[in-house]
């Protein structure tokens, strides 16, 4: 079993994105997921998950049910440790520096040394709510996203999309290695981007020009090759069925006045053309389009809503 630190605020869109990388995931308490096992390449590139830990146990939030957690356990483990304690979004009141003094006496009188830089390994106890968790470090997702925020591109436009939320829709449509992703409104390419950096081919269209172009430069600076950017129509694709392995786009939102008289059409042509080269898609929207979406086929996998700020909210669908 293994233990998972999610991250953001949204625990159900953070366990949509963790079933990729994880086997009967089942949510403990907030911020926090177990599961039966996980695939440690593809936990490196989650977004919303920060770690997996292979777990010990868990109980209620205490140091007593910690300390008495890991006196249970026994371990053919042996070299150096540390312990890292953590408050999951400030839900307890725990002491973390009293936790980590106390479970690491627990360890070096088990014979463990204490190194706080490069340890053999790290125990991890996290407090969240009413429970409490110890795991041992297994893996960490990579934090790099600050690195591709829209402004350090070589193209932006205001709206870009965060690299988090990003690689998010990437991973829940299915990025990976030997997966090819299209995003047939790629706009800046900011989806594709991250797609390509967790291992797929990826495929953008564009109506504009500028945005062909400013997409390929971005493409260009961080994945290399590996990529096809075309100006095309997001309603008429010029691909194959059942081509693709994903598709995930950002629609155009309703408030743009140059495209509200076209927007659904727009929108209900590229969930049909969609659904003909993809067995699953992510739509991302300032409104829902649950029933253009079952019209042209789909099944709603999964539906949530994220605030941007006080007059954005974007929908997510998850499509099957």
């Amino acid at each position: 079993m293994y233990l998972l630190e999610l991250g953001g605020e949204d625990d159900a869109f953070a366990v949509c994105e963790a079933r990729r990388a994880a086997t009967d995931l089942e949510g403990i308490a907030p911020g926090l997921a177990v599961a039966r096992g996980v695939d440690e390449e593809r936990v490196r590139r989650l977004a919303y998950t920060h770690r997996a830990s292979r777990l010990i146990g868990h109980g209620d939030a205490s140091l007593a049910t910690a300390r008495a957690i890991l006196e249970a356990t026994r371990t053919d483990r042996s070299g150096s440790v540390r312990v890292r304690a953590r408050r999951v979004r400030e839900t307890t009141g725990i002491d973390t520096q009293r936790v980590e003094r106390e479970l690491g006496s627990i360890l070096v009188d088990r014979g463990f040394s204490v190194d706080l830089e490069e340890p053999d390994h790290e125990l991890r106890a996290v407090f969240s709510d009413d429970v409490c968790a110890l795991g041992w470090l297994a893996v960490e997702s990579v934090r790099d996203f600050g690195a591709r925020r829209p402004t350090r591109k070589p193209f932006f436009q205001p709206g870009s999309m965060d690299p988090l939320l990003a690689r998010a829709l990437a991973n829940v449509a299915g990025a990976g290695p030997g997966t090819t992703l299209l995003d047939p409104m790629c706009g800046t390419g900011g989806v594709l981007v991250e797609a390509g950096l967790a291992g797929s081919d990826v495929v953008g269209l564009d109506a504009q020009w500028k945005m062909v172009r400013g997409a390929h430069a971005n493409l260009e600076r961080y994945l290399g090759d590996g990529f096809h950017v075309v100006r095309g129509d997001a309603t008429a694709l010029p691909v194959p069925d059942d081509a693709m392995d994903g598709v995930v786009f950002d629609a155009p939102y309703g408030r743009q006045s140059r495209i509200e008289g076209e927007l659904d059409s727009l929108v209900t042509g590229a969930l049909a053309e969609a659904r003909r080269v993809a067995p699953r898609a992510v739509v991302v929207a300032d409104r829902s389009w649950t029933e253009a979406a079952e019209g042209a086929g789909w099944s709603v996998e999964a539906r949530f809503e994220r605030r941007v700020h006080g007059s954005l909210t974007r929908h997510v669908l998850v499509l099957s």
